[in-house]
């Protein structure tokens, strides 16, 4: 029986330019829990990021002004660090801003499939 499932919509990674910032602070690869990156992923908005980040990233990382939140600053600030903490994004300091992108490699390697998973949640219209 053929499978009704649409098949989930591809995320691509662009290369990482040379000459970065150093990442933030953040768990390395062998430390990412599961339990923690479902638990970060549970708020829609963080889910919502993620899945913007591998859907429609424009470059190699973003600002927070990229995502066009209607949030408070210090609130998006709070749900950008529990991304980084939990090792699902990577944050970079540029100056004044802080450009972040999904730890794509990291977590396919931990936890394969999740990123397919993530990409193909569709928000709540509501």
């Amino acid at each position: 029986m053929p499978s009704t499932t649409p098949p989930a919509p591809a995320f691509r990674t662009l290369p990482e330019p040379a000459g970065l910032p150093e990442p933030l602070p953040e768990p390395a690869v062998e430390d990412l829990r599961l339990e923690t990156v479902l638990g970060v992923l549970s708020d829609p908005l963080r889910l919502t990021i993620v899945r913007k980040l591998l859907l429609e990233s424009e470059a190699f990382d973003h600002t927070c002004g990229w995502f066009g939140l209607d949030r408070p600053k210090s609130s998006l600030t709070h749900h950008f660090k529990a991304l980084r903490e939990a090792g699902v994004t990577r944050q970079r300091q540029y100056g004044l801003e802080r450009r972040s992108h999904v730890r794509v490699a990291d977590l396919e390697a931990r936890f394969p499939g999740l990123l397919a998973l993530v990409a193909a949640w569709t928000p709540d219209s509501n």
